[in-house]
């Protein structure tokens, strides 16, 4: 079952001027109003939390100044390991990617996601839960919370490029754009905040990497902890597979933009007896299979979507890899041949709908 941390619960509940007590009773003025069917002590399961909402939502007459409250009253250092870790990050980019990474030690019930193939960068919530008519009041509360945050611990200069939300806006859009200082969009495809790449560089006014380090390390031990944990090879995996037409990256940047020292990542390849070279050539060989089965990229733009500079250094890796030049795994494929079909992990498919650059200029 999901759940979340309660003080989520409880920064809401005080936001709008109750009180959650530990036994799960929201109280005003010591007489009891709402009781959660599970205590509040630590995490709360996703049922109870977003009746939670619903019910906060509906005493409060479901204004934007609930969320809005709720945003001012929860800060990052309600959250801990990963709240002193994000604020003390070094820039805004580097805090973004702790969210990004350990939220999860929070709540699986939603997660953010960092999108920087696209200008500007969106920083997207994305719930992990069925459908649930308190998640459109959730989502504004968490975006804003996000953004009143990095005003707070981000450089003076932090200005927003525009947030939206997925679901229709309930009242005036005003009092949203109001707060976030930006255009606020409803309706749209995703919820997320979009932040430029300068923001995103932007130093952070308590930015200490030694400090933030020590709390990542420690947010890294935690995280192992967590049951059911996918491997750190599906996790660089998933990453790389969106970053491979930019180039191949280093190993130090996987490992910043992970949120780990590049030590603590080359260890953790390790205990999985796997190294960065190991991993990089997995995705390089996954994708290259899935554009030369599924896309009609030329083999020159297969070479660049998967880091090569030059087609023929791809043609001699993945004929070494496969045993069979791109030309004729092609067309052995099932959509273009008529061989058999082949297994192999499949990655998202980030090259869909890209343009190719004329001029591929990257590494190996």
């Amino acid at each position: 079952m999901a759940s979340i941390a309660s003080i989520f619960a409880r920064r809401l509940t005080r936001a709008a001027g109750l009180q959650l007590n530990a036994t799960g009773e929201v109280t005003q003025n010591g007489t009891a109003l709402y009781r959660l069917n599970h205590p509040a002590a630590d995490k709360i399961p996703d049922c109870a939390y977003f009746e939670l909402l619903d019910w906060l939502r509906l005493h409060t007459g479901d204004q934007p100044d609930l969320v809005f409250r709720y945003a001012r009253e929860i800060r990052n250092n309600d959250l801990g390991a990963l709240g002193l870790a994000a604020k003390s990050a070094p820039t805004l980019r580097d805090s973004l990617l702790r969210l990004e990474r350990y939220f999860r030690l929070l709540t699986d019930t939603a997660v953010y996601c960092l999108k920087e193939d696209t200008d500007p960068a969106l920083f997207m919530l994305e719930a992990r839960t069925p459908d649930h008519p308190a998640l459109q009041f959730r989502d504004e509360c968490a975006l804003a919370g996000v953004a009143d945050n990095i005003r707070e611990f981000g450089s003076d200069d932090i200005k927003l490029d525009h947030v939206a939300f997925k679901h229709d806006c309930r009242s005036d859009p005003a009092p949203f754009e109001a707060f976030f200082g930006c255009k606020v969009l409803f309706g749209a495809n995703h919820s997320a905040i979009a932040i430029t790449p300068e923001t995103l560089d932007q130093p952070n006014k308590l930015g200490d990497r030694g400090i933030s380090d020590f709390f990542t390390q420690h947010l890294d031990n935690e995280i192992q902890r967590l049951p059911d944990l996918a491997s750190l090879k599906d996790e660089v995996l998933s990453h790389l597979a969106s970053r491979l037409s930019d180039g191949v990256p280093q190993a130090s940047d996987v490992a910043t933009r992970m949120g780990m020292s590049e030590r603590t990542f080359y260890r953790r390849l390790a205990d999985e007896n796997l190294s960065y070279r190991d991993v990089l050539r997995d995705a390089q060989l996954s994708l290259a299979q899935d554009l030369l089965t599924d896309s009609k990229c030329s083999i020159a733009e297969v070479a660049f979507l998967t880091g090569f500079s030059e087609q023929s250094t791809f043609s001699r890796a993945f004929k070494r890899w496969v045993g069979e030049a791109p030309a004729q795994f092609r067309q052995l494929s099932p959509r273009h041949g008529t061989g058999p079909r082949r297994n192999w992990q499949t990655l998202p498919k980030p090259w869909q709908n890209r343009p190719i650059p004329e001029a591929p200029r990257h590494l190996d």
